[in-house]
């Protein structure tokens, strides 16, 4: 069976991807990292995800980009928004995140002697990072093929995006048919140390939306709301 890396947040994008590269016969090695998020739930459901969907192995790494800030995801001292999408790139724009992300999944893949790199990057219905798009992909990949061993000695590398041009109810559908458990998943931005999302941050109301345009329920488990 050919080896793939799969990079897993434990939100609902990344767990689609893993069904799908699962789906397309790889033997899949799901590969999480600790960037000193404020929603660190999110590994603990990277892991029951990387379970449930037969992962071969699952690794997580720690790699701190709070020692920079520079974004709502790991300063605590910037807000995450609630107040609905405004023009421009979010302040949960975390800088170089994908770019860190995919550079160690392709370490892994080098050990590996594999040549597949799976990320949930979505370019329709998302949050209008710069990192999320297609040139982008495109991009790391001739990267890829031209700083390796891998590649130098004749084995071309592929960054495999497959949600990149699907809309967050297309994802969900397609998950749903994969047997993908939604629940198990944690997309929000400031989610507490139990997982529940708050639902009112820009992902929650894009993961919300999504299950509302496929005419599905919405298994996110929520904060309780105060006073009522």
């Amino acid at each position: 069976m050919i080896k793939a890396v799969v990079l897993l947040s434990g939100g609902l994008d990344s767990a689609t991807t893993l069904a799908v590269a699962r789906n397309s016969g790889y033997e899949c090695y799901a590969l999480s990292v600790d960037y000193g998020q404020r929603h660190g739930s999110e590994l603990a459901a990277a892991a029951a995800v990387a379970r449930f969907l037969g992962a071969c192995e699952h690794k997580i790494i720690k790699v701190d980009l709070s020692t920079f800030g520079g974004s709502a995801l790991t300063d605590k001292s910037i807000a995450v928004p609630t107040e609905g999408t405004k023009t421009g790139i979010p302040v949960t724009y975390v800088p170089a995140r994908n770019t860190i992300m995919l550079s160690l999944a392709l370490a892994w893949a080098e050990v590996l002697k594999s040549c597949d790199i799976f990320v949930g990057v979505n370019a329709v219905d998302y949050s209008g990072y710069p990192d999320c798009r297609p040139e982008y992909v495109a991009a790391f990949e001739e990267m890829a093929n031209l700083a390796t061993k891998t590649a130098i000695e004749g084995a071309r590398l592929s960054i495999h995006a497959p949600l990149i041009n699907l809309s967050k109810a297309e994802i969900i559908l397609q998950g749903i048919s994969l047997g993908v458990d939604y629940s198990l998943t944690v997309s929000c931005y400031q989610a507490n140390e139990a997982g529940l999302a708050c639902g009112v941050c820009d992902s929650c109301r894009l993961r919300r939306a999504g299950f509302e345009s496929a005419d599905m329920p919405d298994v996110t488990r929520y904060k309780p709301k105060s006073g009522g």
